[in-house]
């Protein structure tokens, strides 16, 4: 039989309608209901607020309060005394004023806006100086803001990727620990490339868990895309984190082998083609068309990449490199290799604060999920971060060739993360004895390696470092027994913990606010007597370099670099004078201050360079890119670099600047410079000194304010030498 379904009964709108006329919702009251007539209108950008303030489902009314005041103290502490860094590294600053002139220089990185050579680095975060620089003009605050963001961005996206799959607290330590790291404090201050390659590494690890978490194959080539950023960042560095990303997807992920294999491959392919496109270009463009590729030996981005700032980092071999590389065992002027690199006195007080208890709550983390399913997303974050960690310190440790302190903040993101994870892990376990040794194991060990730490320096006495180590180890002892202990006292036992723990990186990261940084190698906190200038042990400096802007065939007096004293530099080949050096990284005079850091002109060397600018490509030519910088950042017009960073690259050769000159291209040429490679091995060191040998055989000798130059529109006449020409002071 047939059965029939009723027909719905009329609703109350339409009853309504029927009997009455129109409903409310025909009526043109945009926004709202037709239950609301008489009410107030909806807003729906204010309940999206009162969503986006309380937060993701789950989360405590306190944790975005929370992670609001995380990041704004973060950004709070990084602007804090921002601007008395000055342009910090000048090289880099010159360089962006360059690209906010010249949208050629932009693309190429290059180091002038007419475009005579690049820097050493692909130009990933010369852009968005640039960009900054073109928007608010040429200041120490424009060349310095996007870092800061950059680093409150990192603190916010390692907060995001521990908070997801432990809890908010959790994110909340690993933020904290991100924020205060004495080393993360000073680069997000600084200009160098590492602050963007950090945020793109910290991205790309949030990345790769998304992906696993999903088994999106979209996540994954996201992640390719970020270290192929990376890799136009600071080339193959970025690739240190790829292994265990790479890895942790292809075997944890949450999907089929067949989507994993599928999710790798698609990322490999969105990393070359992120990367690919720019490297394409640079190389095909014939060399006649665009810079020279500063850092190289024979004008090839791939031969700079995979020679000089790739291989050679690893084995010491790097042509054209300052200081001498090491032989596998040794850094040489680097420093020596080995496990303890970095907790050795240069290094240990930039990052290794936690490295130990890190270490101690990853190994604790596997062994306490070990038996969960192959997807167990917290396991799969200890692989992600804990591989990042292992990886990175490794080749830090080991690698004989260029190495400074401030490229250990490529491992801050995986410490702040295993520390927050392992923290948080543990005391969720804290049941389970391991977990609670573990508790107590890696507080202890953040105390003594503090206490340790401290003693290396005496800017804060002997209050802090007793005070770390006492309260330390009095929590440590109480989190073995945390499980008998009153309800009451367990949150001043977790303060007490933090507190010692985070004491010693967050004096550094104060002494880091309080003090400006300029030049080439710069480190955070106060001075402990180590590596400094060049690397060399004992402060001396590895190389020394000559000084800079003063008469020629003079000495240069001593600067302070990197906290120690770096010897005096003699001049030669128009050589000059260096001013005493005083800020952090590199003084400005004698020993390595005329290659690690710039000078900045008088007012009268301004005004002689700004003079018919209009009428030369450069109005200005210097040895090495740092006295280059000088005088491009005084004048905010073109300067050429000859021989590059160094003054070890064969750019321009003489016949290429002869032709310059001749062509009437160039209006001076600094008497002064790094001396044309000195210290650079297997480098052009020759040519840079042919061209300064022939312009002062060729051209007047002028001095301008304290500065000696020579005039290269005034030729001497025939068989007059430079060397006695009369000096025509310019006022």
């Amino acid at each position: 039989m047939d059965t029939m379904t009723p027909a719905p009964a009329p609703s109350t709108a339409a009853t309504t309608a029927a009997t009455t006329g129109p409903t409310t919702a025909a009526m043109p009251l945009t926004g709202f209901r037709p239950d609301q007539v008489g009410a107030h209108p909806e807003r729906p950008g204010r309940r999206r607020l009162q969503r986006l303030w309380k937060g993701p489902e789950g989360d405590p009314l306190w944790a975005r309060p929370a992670l609001v005041g995380l990041l704004l103290g973060t950004a709070i502490l990084y602007f804090d005394n921002l601007t008395s860094s000055g342009y910090a590294n000048s090289f880099y600053s010159a360089a962006a004023q360059a690209g906010s002139a010249s949208w050629k220089a932009f693309f190429y990185g290059s180091s002038d806006a007419a475009s005579s050579m690049t820097v050493d680095k692909p130009p990933a975060s010369l852009w968005l100086m640039a960009l900054s620089v073109r928007a608010l003009g040429l200041s120490s605050f424009a060349i310095l803001l996007p870092q800061v963001l950059m680093g409150a961005g990192t603190v916010g996206v390692v907060y995001a990727a521990v908070r997801r799959y432990f809890s908010t607290a959790a994110g909340l330590l690993a933020g904290v620990v991100m924020a205060l790291t004495p080393v993360a404090v000073l680069m997000f201050r600084f200009n160098n490339p590492d602050a963007l390659l950090t945020l793109l590494m910290a991205l790309g690890a949030y990345a790769t868990m998304r992906s696993i978490e999903k088994g999106s194959i979209r996540w994954m080539a996201l992640t390719g895309v970020l270290i192929g950023l990376g890799f136009l960042t600071k080339t193959l560095q970025v690739f240190l984190v790829v292994p265990f990303f790479g890895l942790a997807y292809l075997l944890l992920a949450n999907t089929t082998l067949r989507r994993r294999i599928a999710g790798s491959v698609a990322a490999v392919a969105a990393m070359v083609l992120s990367a690919g496109w720019w490297v394409a270009i640079v190389e095909l463009v014939p060399a006649s068309m665009r810079p020279y590729i500063g850092g190289s030996q024979d004008n090839s981005f791939l031969s700079l990449t995979f020679g000089y700032n790739g291989f050679g980092r690893i084995t010491g071999n790097e042509t054209g490199s300052v200081g001498g590389g090491g032989n596998g065992t040794s850094g040489g002027s680097w420093g020596a290799t080995g496990v303890g690199r970095l907790f050795g006195s240069e290094i240990g007080g930039q990052i290794s604060w936690l490295i130990p208890s890190a270490l101690i709550l990853l190994a604790v983390g596997l062994f306490l999920r070990a038996r969960m399913p192959r997807t167990d997303l917290r396991r799969v974050a200890y692989v992600v971060w804990g591989g990042w960690l292992v990886v990175t310190a490794l080749t830090f440790s080991f690698m004989a060739g260029i190495f400074h302190a401030y490229y250990t903040v490529a491992l801050a993101p995986a410490v702040a993360a295993l520390v927050g994870m392992g923290a948080v892990e543990a005391w969720q376990k804290r049941h389970h004895p391991v977990a609670t040794v573990a508790l107590s194991a890696a507080t202890a060990a953040a105390s003594v390696w503090g206490f340790i730490l401290l003693t290396r320096t005496t800017a804060y006495g002997s209050r802090l470092r007793i005070g770390v180590l006492a309260i330390g180890l009095a929590a440590a002892l109480l989190l073995l027994a945390v499980n008998q202990l009153h309800r009451k006292a367990i949150p001043l036992v977790i303060a007490g913990a933090i507190a010692a723990s985070l004491a010693g990186p967050t004096a550094y990261s104060l002494t880091t606010v309080s003090t400006g940084h300029t030049g080439s190698i710069v480190d955070a906190g106060p001075s402990t007597g180590g590596m400094g200038g060049m690397g060399g042990p004992g402060g001396g400096g590895g190389v020394q370099q000559r000084g800079q802007f003063g008469p020629p065939g003079t000495t240069g007096t001593t600067g302070t670099t990197g906290g120690s004293t770096g010897g005096t530099g003699t001049q030669a080949n128009g050589g000059a004078t260096g001013a005493t050096g005083t800020t952090r990284g590199a003084g400005p005079g004698g020993g390595v201050g005329g290659l690690l850091n710039a000078s900045t002109p008088s007012t009268e060397v301004v005004a002689a360079l700004s003079a018919d600018a209009g009428d030369y490509t450069w109005v200005a030519a210097a040895i090495g890119s740092q006295n280059a910088a000088g005088l491009q950042l005084g004048a905010q017009l073109p300067v050429m670099a000859i021989g590059g960073f160094n003054g070890s690259d064969p750019s321009p050769t003489l016949a290429q600047f002869e032709a310059y000159v001749k062509a009437g291209r160039i209006h001076s040429f600094l008497a002064s410079g790094t001396g044309g490679g000195q210290g650079a091995p297997g480098g052009s060191a020759g040519t840079a000194s042919q061209i300064s040998a022939w312009v002062a055989a060729s051209y007047a000798e002028v001095t301008i304010g304290s500065q000696t130059f020579y005039d290269l529109t005034q030729p001497l006449a025939s068989g007059t030498s430079g060397s006695t020409s009369s000096t025509a002071t310019t006022t």
